[in-house]
């Protein structure tokens, strides 16, 4: 089958669910992930044709499209910060709100002068995309990953392993406070990071039903009466756990900056600041511990 009339396929069962400019995208994912073929290649050769079985894979994909699978999912990994990431089910899709949390801390690292190791601990670490991409750009660096999720630290495990960094893995509940002594005994960390859950149960309906659906809700969902359960941990933590004025970098929920910033700030922090991603939402907070 040529590959306009693949695409045309594409278009016409895809368009009403995702818009005409994402399902271009697949395709082009597709064809690179699976045939090697990038899109300049394609375009130029309007008559490049698919064999019998390439053809099957991409009708196997357009199946679980339709029934809203992430892409990311269905090609098995995805990129971020320049990085090629694997991902499953088990971890939440990487997202460019957490690229630009990355690059805030790549660039306070940056303009210090640190003559003795960096320790950085991602806390919530997922792929592992946040503390590989800080162990990739920031050189002299110790990065320390933790998470609650057996599962999720495999897929970290061999993340690290793609992109040749060296890091520590950690299972660990961040909320079971009794564990901190056993696991972090003698460790101080110049910064802490998290991407914690933070998606109330009433913002169940604002998610896209290929995102709820699909990612796991043990990354993403917390329960209305107690939205801030994990910033109030990890805060706690970092008062015991990290250097004086090391600093604590969070993602936050956009309808909850006001009160995280507050939590920072009655817990001693200073220079508590915070930002807006690309969106113009409140994402990203940190602040200086005394």
């Amino acid at each position: 089958m040529k590959a306009l009339d693949l695409k045309h396929i594409y278009h016409k069962e895809l368009d009403s669910i995702y818009g005409k400019n994402e399902v271009e995208s697949f395709f082009f994912l597709c064809t690179e992930h699976y045939l090697n073929v990038p899109r300049i290649q394609l375009t130029l050769e309007p008559e490049f044709t698919f064999t019998k079985s390439e053809t099957d894979i991409f009708f196997e994909v357009l199946q679980d499209l339709k029934q809203q699978k992430p892409i990311q999912y269905i090609l098995g990994e995805t990129e971020f910060y320049g990085l090629k990431f694997k991902v499953n089910e088990h971890v939440l899709i990487p997202r460019p709100e957490t690229e630009e949390l990355v690059d805030w801390i790549i660039k306070t690292h940056s303009e210090q002068s640190e003559e003795s190791q960096i320790k950085i601990l991602d806390i919530g670490t997922g792929s592992g995309c946040i503390a590989i991409s800080l162990a990739k750009n920031l050189p002299n660096t110790k990065v320390y990953a933790l998470d609650v999720s057996e599962k999720a630290l495999v897929v970290a495990r061999k993340n690290a392993k793609i992109n040749e960094v060296d890091i520590e893995f950690i299972e660990v509940d961040i909320l079971n406070e009794a564990s901190w002594d056993l696991e972090f005994k003698n460790l101080e960390f110049d910064t802490i990071v998290s991407n914690p859950p933070y998606v109330r149960n009433l913002e169940k309906t604002e998610i896209k039903p290929n995102v709820l659906d699909n990612e796991p809700h043990l990354a993403l969902f917390v329960e209305d009466e107690n939205p801030l359960q994990f910033y109030k941990a990890i805060t706690k933590f970092a008062v015991k756990n990290l250097k004086p004025k090391g600093q604590l970098f969070f993602e936050i929920n956009q309808y909850l900056g006001g009160e995280t910033k507050q939590l920072l700030v009655d817990s001693g922090f200073r220079n508590v600041e915070l930002r807006k991603d690309l969106n113009a939402n409140d994402r990203m907070l940190r602040g200086i511990k005394l």
